[in-house]
């Protein structure tokens, strides 16, 4: 009997720590862009759509880090193509703000997700300053007036930013230079608080105006 509980208990133990090697190859082969790796194990059964501590997907991970081989491979294993991780991104999310134009135009042709809540892959691409994604985006139909939770659109990232190039892509597709902010600034006051002052002049003659009031006190 306690050589049957003996057997069963190593049994466990070296199958936990197969588990686990399992697990740490497929995170660091996700993020060295190793296929052959993660196409071995997931052949061994392994699953595509195994995540790190931070709910980042293999495909979030390869994606965020522009390998491109191991993102068509994860693609066509059908890894979820929209899940999210802890701070509510997504594999295209991660491409976009990071600048990985290849990795953005497979996920999108997968049929990734271009708008969603939150910071949308648009927002990041303005933010970070990447024209050619934005555009790419703005192709596959990308709002270009979606908002944060803060109110924050991709033509006020752009603008806060200081990517002049974005502000007028943007704004020659009829972006809404005058949605505002929770605190009430709209673009234009976020070119002009980091002094983009090329920008918030690009902004004024699309039409922008400032969000913020001024109070004016009698006496």
């Amino acid at each position: 009997m306690k050589k049957k509980l003996l057997s069963s208990l190593l049994a466990v133990t070296f199958s936990a720590l197969v588990g686990a090697a399992t697990y740490d190859d497929l995170i660091s082969g996700a993020k060295m862009g190793d296929t052959g790796t993660i196409s071995d194990l997931v052949a061994k059964g392994a699953s595509v759509d195994t995540t790190d501590i931070d709910g980042n997907t293999l495909l979030m991970l390869a994606a965020r880090d522009g390998h491109t081989d191991l993102v068509r491979y994860l693609i066509g294993q059908r890894a979820k193509l929209n899940a999210r991780n802890s701070a509510g991104d997504t594999a295209l999310r991660l491409a976009s703000f990071r600048g990985h134009l290849p990795v953005v135009d497979l996920l999108i042709k997968a049929g990734a997700s271009v708008n969603m809540s939150g910071w949308t892959p648009l927002a990041y691409a303005s933010f970070s300053g990447h024209l050619d994604i934005a555009k790419r985006l703005i192709e596959a139909g990308a709002d270009i007036n979606s908002p944060s939770e803060n109110g924050t659109t991709p033509l006020i990232a752009a603008a806060r930013s200081g990517h002049a190039d974005i502000v007028k892509l943007l704004l020659a597709r009829k972006a809404n230079p005058n949605l505002k902010l929770d605190t009430g600034e709209t673009a234009l006051d976020s070119a002009l608080k980091t002094n983009n002052t090329d920008i918030g002049d690009m902004i004024r003659k699309s039409g922008g105006v400032s969000g913020r009031t001024v109070s004016i006190e009698v006496r």
